[in-house]
């Protein structure tokens, strides 16, 4: 018995849930983008009450792995439409610091010069003080 694949999905507002004519894929559709979860034949989704439950048709070994695999891909899915992703970094020892230029961070961690990073198009940086 799948704990993880047995737990239902808690589907936000705004987001948008569809799934494809033959069971293979979902599409997550939130306010920060578009995603789409490929699945196993084998595992059966259904959306009642503002939930998503899987389910799946035998408990042969492949098909309980694929049900928590499953159920774990779509909630990431969900949590990127409408949180994003973000990484908390730690900076701990004596000396090392990080600062801000205009929106590029500018890191001391320990070389003889500073360490540059530009953040691409599309991700934000910002430091606490």
């Amino acid at each position: 018995m799948s704990r993880i694949g047995n737990a239902a999905i808690d589907l936000p507002k705004g987001v948008d849930v569809s799934i494809n004519m033959t069971g293979t894929e979902v599409s997550v559709k939130g306010p920060k983008g578009n995603l789409r979860v490929p699945l196993s034949p084998r595992i059966q989704v259904k959306t009642e009450n503002g939930h998503l439950s899987l389910s799946r048709k035998s408990d042969h070994r492949d098909d309980r792995a694929q049900h928590g695999l499953a159920r774990s891909l779509i909630n990431n899915a969900v949590l990127g439409v409408t949180q994003g992703y973000s990484k908390n970094l730690e900076i701990q020892g004596v000396g090392f610091r990080c600062a801000m230029k205009g929106k590029n961070l500018e890191l001391a961690i320990g070389y003889s010069h500073p360490v540059v990073i530009e953040p691409p198009d599309g991700v934000t940086i910002s430091a606490p003080e």
